[in-house]
């Protein structure tokens, strides 16, 4: 026992690390790479940048040409020389990110070479999606979907290959397709009702992509088919998925996201809303293969090589006995438990949907903490734009010690020649931009001078410069927490024990290492010499995390499981405000978050390493209280030896399986 103990804690190590490992090496360092750009002659503006920032530069005859490749999804920006002044475009719908680099890279060229420069912007992002957040939010519920279809139809059918398996993962699809159009179109609104129509074939896709090679794998290779498409789909595709812009992963990222559904179903759903269906042959055909191939091996198999259903302990009725031919298992109990686990994935596809896009698909700052020096005119028309929460401060130092303990995410300082706005990037990756470009416009309106200075007790990482690794952390923290404690249950068959509590805390100490040591000194994700502040903190989370589904697992039996999952990535991970920072979230999403372990986590996280730990008692508190009562009523259900629920292995398996994907992309 103690051995299969041991194994299965191994396992979770390596699939911890592997997770953490994948999201911060791709999403870290998030700089242009071998980026397609236009231009329309030789200048020197282009080669300055060139020489500092990796462009694939490509030569068209004029601005229409340039405007058609643009159209067709093919260029992030373009720069078109003029004898009194130059243009550069950008395109916001093809990455964010990829835009405000581009235009910082060619605005600072072009002053240091006195040229005289306007900036153009083609295909913006609209309100309801100004970072280009919602095609990688559209991948999360429609890649769970699809794969909790695949195990949960395993479970219901015993089976991972029979005649009508093909069907059904089909039909699910296209359900799950439809419920994820309707919430996330016109029920939300992330995106234009006229997108409804011609995203759902594309929904139905990627979900039959995914559920149907899911199955196959699961097939050819047993239960361990589970793993290794939770691990190729979910922890290695979704990280090279490209949300942010394909080109602004690593290159090894991007060529290794090419063969994964991820990285296509984003550009297809991307090129769909944005670029009016241009640039998707490929993503149809990669997806299509997918769809085609696993349904193939499915239907093949299943009517042709069928296998033995796995024993059940009561079989429904003499067409359901344990030595009949999977292919000949359909009585009426049977297709009760299909419709069952499909309905059961549908709703967790739906709850997916709704959580993460609810809460992110337009991220606009409320009351966001700020400080001025006195009353000032560019704050107030500032205001009018913008959504603060000014504390007014006697001094700019006292506004500054303010920054230094994670108060404010800005400050005004104004002045008789100019006036001063203090942006902190290491608060949150969005507030710099948006106090910058609001302070911007207010102080060309009111014909004022005004520069903007980054201000931060501890400047960002040299691989992390939009501050992101603190919440890249959090997710394979928080999956590595309650998956330590199914595998434990489900290799001993107990949820509790006398040394369940030691070896959760064990794993937890352990996993916080190797997590701090592959993120920390081998990614350098952050300053070196917070390793040993970071690993503590690292072991807290994980064991908090444990210790609340090992305490539900006891009382619900592997429902609880499926509870932690709801609790912890379901309504925790959607209101920890992550990189962007909690005045963006809207205000269910703020409230809530501070109950829950994830924003603690977060905040614990990154004020101990960008602001010496100021702003971190309630943090702190709150994970230990997730911690102690739960251990506290671990060893009270051991000591009266309170009854447990049956555990099966067939039961057990599946709820382990279901651990991995949920909550496998940031």
């Amino acid at each position: 026992m103690l051995k299969k103990a041991l194994a299965a804690l191994g396992v979770v190590l390596v699939l911890q690390c592997l997770f953490a490992l994948c999201l911060v090496s791709a999403l870290q360092l998030l700089v242009l790479r071998n980026t397609p750009f236009g231009v329309t002659g030789a200048s020197p503006v282009v080669n300055a940048v060139a020489s500092k920032v990796s462009l694939d530069t490509r030569s068209y005859t004029d601005e229409p040409a340039v405007m058609e490749a643009i159209g067709q999804s093919k260029l992030y920006g373009a720069y078109l020389p003029g004898q009194a002044s130059d243009t550069l475009i950008v395109v916001p719908a093809k990455s964010f990110f990829g835009r405000v680099e581009l235009e910082s890279a060619f605005g600072d060229a072009a002053k240091k070479l006195d040229r005289p420069l306007t900036v153009k912007t083609v295909k913006p992002l609209p309100k309801y999606d100004r970072l280009g957040g919602v095609s990688g939010l559209l991948l999360i519920p429609l890649l769970i979907g699809g794969y909790l279809a695949a195990v949960l139809l395993l479970k219901a059918t015993r089976t991972a290959a029979a005649p009508w398996h093909v069907a059904m993962l089909v039909g699910y699809s296209a359900v799950g397709a439809l419920l994820t159009d309707l919430i996330a179109g016109p029920g939300i609104g992330a995106y234009s009702n006229s997108h409804f129509w011609p995203l759902l074939p594309c929904f139905i896709l990627i979900a039959a992509s995914v559920s149907l090679a899911a199955a196959a794998f699961q097939r050819l290779i047993g239960p361990l088919g589970t793993l290794v498409v939770a691990i190729l789909f979910i922890i290695v595709g979704g990280s090279a998925a490209g949300g942010v812009g394909v080109t602004l992963l690593p290159d090894y990222w991007q060529h290794l996201g090419a063969a994964f559904p991820p990285q296509h179903a984003i550009t297809l759903v991307r090129n769909v809303i944005y670029f009016n269906g241009n640039n998707i042959t490929t993503p149809l055909i990669v997806l299509g293969l997918y769809a085609l191939l696993g349904g193939v091996i499915v239907g093949y198999l299943g009517r042709w090589r069928p296998v033995k259903m796995v024993a059940a302990a009561a079989p429904d009725d003499p067409s359901d006995a344990a030595d009949a031919p999977a292919a000949k298992a359909a009585g009426p109990r049977t297709v009760v438990r299909v419709l069952i686990a499909l309905a059961v994935a549908a709703v967790m596809q739906c709850l997916f949907t709704v959580n993460y896009m609810s809460s992110a698909h337009e991220p606009v700052a409320t009351d966001m903490p700020f400080g001025s020096i006195g009353p000032s005119p560019l704050l107030a028309a500032t205001e009018k734009n913008l959504s603060l929460k000014v504390t007014q401060y006697p001094s700019e130092q006292d506004a500054k010690d303010a920054i230094d303990r994670a108060e404010i995410y800005g400050a005004l300082v104004p002045g008789q020649a100019s006036n001063t706005l203090l942006v902190v990037p290491t608060l949150s990756d969005v507030a710099p931009l948006d106090l910058a470009a609001n302070f911007e416009v207010a102080a060309k309106k009111l014909g004022q001078p005004l520069s903007v200075q980054q201000y931060a007790p501890h400047p960002l990482a040299k691989k992390d410069p939009f501050g992101l690794v603190p919440s890249l952390m959090l997710i394979p923290l928080l999956v590595g927490g309650y998956m330590a404690s199914t595998m434990l249950r489900a290799v001993t068959g107990r949820a509790t024990g006398r040394r369940r509590l030691t070896a959760l805390l064990g794993f937890s100490v352990l996993a916080g290492l190797l997590v701090d040591l592959v993120v920390g000194l081998w990614l350098q994700g952050y300053p070196l010499e917070k390793f040993w502040l970071v690993w503590p903190i690292l072991a807290l989370v994980i064991a908090g995390v444990a210790s609340v589904a090992a305490v539900l697992q006891k009382l619900l039996g592997a429902a609880g499981t499926l509870v932690t999952v709801i609790v912890v990535m379901l309504f925790g991970n959607p209101s920890s405000g992550g990189a962007n920072g909690v005045p963006y979230l809207p205000a269910f999403w703020r409230d809530i978050g501070s109950f829950l372990p994830p924003r603690n986590a977060y905040i614990l996280l990154r004020n101990t390493i960008y602001f010496d730990g100021h702003g971190t008692t309630q943090a702190l508190v709150v994970l230990l209280l997730y911690l102690a009562v739960p251990a506290i009523a671990l060893a009270l259900l051991d000591r009266f030896r309170t009854r447990e629920i049956p555990l099966t292995r067939e039961t057990e398996a599946e709820a382990t399986a279901l651990t991995v994907p949920v909550g496998g992309l940031p």
